[in-house]
């Protein structure tokens, strides 16, 4: 849609002397009597607070959600596909008074003039429709509007906002005398396409209390009691003209004080007026657990702000580790997830990587109620294709990033298969399977002898990635020393998985048309997978090297051998030698092959690189590296893939081939000897699907939930049996 469709004859705004980290506060008015209906379309770029007679309409929000905004900045040689910018709506009826009004726009920021990709200067836009019994009156953004500078006077979206209060007044007030303003300038108009939005925004979740624990170098230092993301609400009452600093922190130091090496420049600042007041930042959000309050001034709370998206599941065993994995990945997953994309952090880059973001997908789904919130992002990795060459971008939306051309670039597969293989909508894969054929082009490009070995020019060439750095010679010299899987390897097996998906989807929207084509590829590329990596003599690829063997048994390929030869690897070693992808990918192939209980003692192994390594430090959420040393940030995402599989086997919940939507189940829970009890749902297009189970004696009573419209089999070793719709009681 185009600008006249929400904004009618409204004009793009700002101020005639304008700069990219500036913090204006627009004012405008309209008249309304005995209205019926009062509705607001507003933009303001990047994050805008409204206010209607001085109440803020969107209080801890961060709208409107990211995109690509606007043809203005592409990657050097490439095209974007396309620019969208998504438009708030309000119903404002219930801020409205008879007669005079006044709207408020405090804007300037976010992405739109972050430094890594500047797409213009702020300027906001706005369209008021007024419906009486009369008829309905429209009312816009224009120069008859007010502008002024606000009192954030330094802000890096990234790091740090900066409040000055010395100058403030009510700038947000209805009765505010706003005549000695300057009047706005018209701006330039985006070359855009204007959307609606539907996809979940951020929002206040809850609030958090924070305690003292101790003194810092120059402040005091508080605990909101686990790591999260979103800001405390501060209280200052220092004297006119005194400094108030807050600054953040995921990690405290040995003499437990702030880790600088863990404050990422991450800071809140105040200039104090010598009035008492309460404060928080308006345009930026911290990842962090602790933070030292610098000054006259004491926090109240913290404000957790993320997506608004609410749970879809539940999970609950006798395991503490995999308890906490399920509920650490689903805080880790919440807190990244922010104005429409997911991140691989909520502080220091704050990036929709599409190689976190696709591997993290499906145990996202499976744990969120997330279909509009990937769908969403699913048209930013279309956006971000080059339309010259068919390269994915590394982040989407789009910002100068590093990654690599598998990993990376096939979740313009996987993401749309992922949310079509949930919620059953053939849409979405009608939608992107032009653009999946074009990224599919663009690998075989930049191949060589059947391996895709470079990406585009200049750019990275990941494989796998935060792979340890430490592979524990004494355990794996039986298996041949230590090695580092080849990115080549890596990337070529995203290849074949992404071409074996194409032709299942294919298949599904009737392009059958394409299937010999996608034949041949994939053959040709497991036969150059195989010839480059594959021993026959020790029937291993790369001597298991960091999960070798699991991505060539996940793509069809070795031999019985190659996968004992992963079992007694990983029997020996003990814990996780992998990166982010291959964490998965061996714990996925390990439970697909009848060894639930190797994959468990992997989860749940208490080494130092595995996740009860991390619960008995204290983590609350997922690092960036096995390694606590290495890890930069406390909040990543993309280890937890893994949680697709408590429900995909440890609870047996999984999909027939040939099901969408939760239509056709087959119910087999694994690992059964492990647990006394097991418990655990999802909430499918259909209903919820529950599975439970306690052990009695020598009986195991299973309880098992199907929904209405749902065909489900019941499976436990010599047992199978149909199950009905409702609640399913088996013993066995």
């Amino acid at each position: 849609m185009n600008q006249k469709y929400f904004f009618k004859d409204s004009k793009w705004i700002g101020a005639s002397e304008r700069k990219t980290d500036s913090f204006a506060i627009i004012r405008g008015y309209f008249n309304a009597e005995n209205a019926k209906k009062v509705s607001l379309n507003i933009l303001g770029l990047g994050f805008f607070k409204c206010y209607i007679n001085g109440k803020c309409i969107n209080p801890d929000t961060f709208l409107p959600l990211s995109s690509d905004y606007e043809q203005s900045c592409d990657p050097k040689d490439e095209i974007l596909s396309g620019h969208r910018i998504y438009v708030p709506q309000f119903d404002i009826t219930s801020f409205v008074k008879n007669g005079k009004n006044s709207i408020a726009i405090h804007y300037g920021g976010g992405w739109y003039t972050h430094y890594c990709r500047i797409f213009g200067l702020p300027k906001a836009i706005y369209s008021i429709e007024v419906e009486d019994v009369n008829g309905v009156k429209s009312y816009g953004s224009d120069e008859n509007c007010k502008i002024s500078n606000g009192f954030i006077e330094n802000y890096r979206f990234t790091t740090h906002e900066h409040h000055n209060y010395l100058e403030a007044k009510n700038y947000f007030d209805t009765d505010f005398d706003d005549s000695s303003w300057q009047n706005a300038v018209c701006t330039e108009e985006l070359d855009t396409e204007y959307c609606t939005t539907d996809c979940p925004t951020d929002t206040l979740i809850e609030e958090l209390p924070v305690k003292v624990i101790g003194n810092g170098d120059e402040g005091v230092i508080y605990d909101c009691g686990l790591n999260t993301v979103g800001y405390p609400v501060i209280e200052i009452n220092g004297e006119k003209g005194s400094v108030v600093t807050v600054r953040f922190c995921e990690h405290l130091a040995a003499d437990k004080k702030l880790d600088k090496t863990h404050i990422h420049g991450q800071e809140f600042r105040i200039v104090c007026d010598g009035q008492k007041k309460t404060v928080q930042p308006e345009f930026t959000w911290f990842g962090f657990r602790y933070f030292e309050v610098i000054g006259n001034a004491e926090p109240k709370c913290v404000k957790v702000v993320h997506a608004n998206v609410k749970s879809a599941s539940t999970f609950e065993c006798d395991n503490e580790t995999i308890n906490w994995i399920y509920n650490t990945f689903k805080h880790t997953m919440l807190c990244n997830m922010h104005t429409g994309h997911p991140s691989d952090c909520p502080h220091i880059e704050r990036r929709g990587y599409t190689g976190d973001g696709q591997l993290t997908c499906n145990a996202a789904l499976y744990t969120l109620d997330a279909k509009a919130f990937y769908e969403k992002w699913a048209q930013d990795i279309a956006d971000c294709q080059d339309k010259l060459s068919g390269h994915i971008q590394y982040t989407a939306p789009y910002i100068s990033s590093g990654g690599g051309p598998g990993g990376w670039g096939c979740a313009i597969v996987e993401v749309p298969y992922q949310i079509y293989r949930h919620y059953g909508d053939v849409k979405i894969l009608e939608k992107y399977y032009d653009n999946m054929r074009r990224y599919i082009d663009y690998l075989e490009e930049h191949s060589e002898f059947g391996l895709v070995t470079s990406d585009k020019e200049g750019a990275w060439c990941l494989g796998d990635w935060c792979c340890p750095v430490i592979l524990y010679p004494e355990k794996q010299k039986h298996f041949g020393g230590q090695f580092i899987i080849p990115a080549p390897m890596v990337n070529t097996y995203f290849m074949i998985k992404s071409l074996v998906t194409l032709r299942k989807i294919a298949e599904i929207i009737g392009k059958n048309e394409d299937l010999e084509e996608y034949e041949e590829k994939i053959n040709y590329r497991k036969k150059a997978f195989k010839a480059a990596y594959f021993n026959p003599f020790g029937e291993a690829f790369l001597m298991n090297a960091q999960g070798a063997n699991a991505f060539a048994l996940d793509i069809g390929l070795g031999t019985k051998n190659t996968y004992n030869f992963l079992v007694e690897y990983y029997k020996l070693l003990g814990w996780y030698d992998t990166g982010i992808f291959g964490t998965d990918i061996v714990t996925r192939v390990l439970f697909e092959g009848g060894n639930a209980d190797l994959a468990v003692d992997l989860l749940e192994n208490d080494g130092p690189q595995g996740f009860e390594h991390w619960r008995k430090i204290g983590a609350t959420s997922f690092l960036e590296y096995w390694d606590t040393e290495r890890s930069r940030s406390y909040s990543h995402p993309m280890f937890g893939a893994p949680v697709a599989c408590f429900f995909e086997y440890l609870l047996g919940i999984k999909q027939t081939e040939s099901s969408a939507g939760y239509v056709d189940l087959v119910i087999a829970p694994q690992a059964v000897s492990r647990f006394e009890h097991m418990s655990g749902s999802i909430d499918t297009v259909n209903g919820t699907v529950g599975v439970s189970y306690k052990k009695d004696a020598d009986t195991v009573c299973f309880s098992i939930t199907i929904p209405k419209g749902t065909k489900a089999v019941f499976r436990y070793e010599n047992n199978e049996t149909v199950l009905s719709e409702g609640v399913n009681e088996i013993k066995i």
